[in-house]
C-alpha cells in the first residue's frame, strides 16, 4: 500500500477536495519523483496511472506519422494527469510526459477508477477541470493563430512559473520550440529579446523570471483567459495553506 500524505499538498486539484474524497484517496496515492522526457502515458497503450501533479510541467503531445510531433496542451499543480481514465477510457492517440521535471503523487488508474464510480463530488471536480482543460487546448489552437512568438513566449513562460515554487526552472529549447510551434532559432531570437528587456536570464536551459509584471505586459490575452478558467474552477492560486507564497517583485 502506498504512504499516506497529508491532506494539503501542493496539486489544487486535491486541494479543492471535500475531506471525505481526501480521506477516501489519501492512503491510494504515492509520492513520486518525475524526471525531464519521463512518460506518464503513451500514444495507443493502456494507461496505468494517475498523477497529480504538484511541480513541473507535463506536456501533452501529439505526432504525425511521419515523426514530427506537436505539444497541444500542458499539466501542471493545476490539474490531474491521465484525463481518458477520468472519461471512461483507457486509452488515447496522444501522449504525455514531463517536459520540466517536478514532483507529484500517483495512483492506479483502476484504483481511482473506482473511487470516481463511488464518489459523485470527486466525479463533478475532475469534469469540471476536464473542461477546463479543453479550454486550455483551444485557447492554445487560436493562440497560434492569432498571436506572435514574442507574446506567446511570454504566455508560456508566465503558465511554467504558475506550477514551479520559485522563479528558476529548467526550460529546454526543445521544449520552448515544441510549445511555441517554431523552430529552435525562433525561439532563441524570443528568448534573447526578453533577456534583453531584463524580463527573464536564460542561461543552460535554466530560466530565472527577473520581472514577472513585464512579462505579464508582454504575454498576449490567452494567459489570463486560461489562468481566469482554472481559478474558476479551483480558487485562486494561494488557496493552499502551505503552498509557498507566490512572487510578483522585480528581483534585483
Amino acid at each position: 500500500m502506498a504512504n499516506p500524505v497529508p491532506a494539503h499538498r501542493l496539486n489544487r486539484l486535491l486541494i479543492k477536495l471535500g475531506e471525505d474524497d481526501r480521506q477516501a484517496l489519501r492512503p491510494l496515492l504515492a509520492p513520486v519523483t518525475l524526471e525531464y522526457k519521463r512518460p506518464l502515458y503513451e500514444a495507443h497503450r493502456p494507461i496505468e496511472f494517475v498523477y497529480f501533479l504538484e511541480s513541473g510541467v507535463a506536456s501533452l503531445v501529439s505526432a504525425m506519422t511521419n515523426g514530427a510531433a506537436a505539444e497541444v496542451g500542458t499539466v501542471g499543480n493545476e490539474g490531474v494527469v491521465g484525463l481518458p481514465i477520468l472519461l471512461g477510457d483507457e486509452l488515447a492517440p496522444t501522449s504525455m510526459y514531463m517536459q520540466v521535471p517536478g514532483q507529484g503523487l500517483q495512483i492506479k488508474a483502476a484504483a481511482f477508477r473506482e473511487q470516481m464510480a463511488r464518489s459523485a463530488t470527486l466525479r463533478t471536480l475532475m469534469l469540471r477541470y476536464a473542461h477546463a482543460f479543453f479550454n486550455q487546448v483551444a485557447q492554445t489552437a487560436a493562440c497560434a493563430h492569432f498571436h506572435n512568438l514574442e507574446a506567446r513566449c511570454c504566455r508560456w513562460l508566465l503558465m511554467t512559473r504558475d506550477r514551479m515554487p520559485s522563479d528558476e526552472f529548467r526550460l529546454t529549447h526543445e521544449f520552448l520550440a515544441m510549445m511555441l510551434g517554431v523552430r529552435r532559432a525562433g525561439v532563441t531570437v524570443a528568448a534573447g529579446t526578453l533577456q534583453r528587456r531584463g524580463y527573464i536570464r536564460y542561461e543552460r536551459s535554466v530560466v530565472t523570471i527577473l520581472d514577472r509584471t513585464g512579462l505579464e505586459s508582454a504575454a498576449c490575452e490567452c494567459y489570463a483567459v486560461a489562468k481566469a478558467e482554472f481559478d474558476r474552477v479551483l480558487g485562486a492560486d494561494d488557496d493552499s495553506i502551505e503552498a509557498e507564497p507566490r512572487k510578483r517583485r522585480r528581483l534585483k
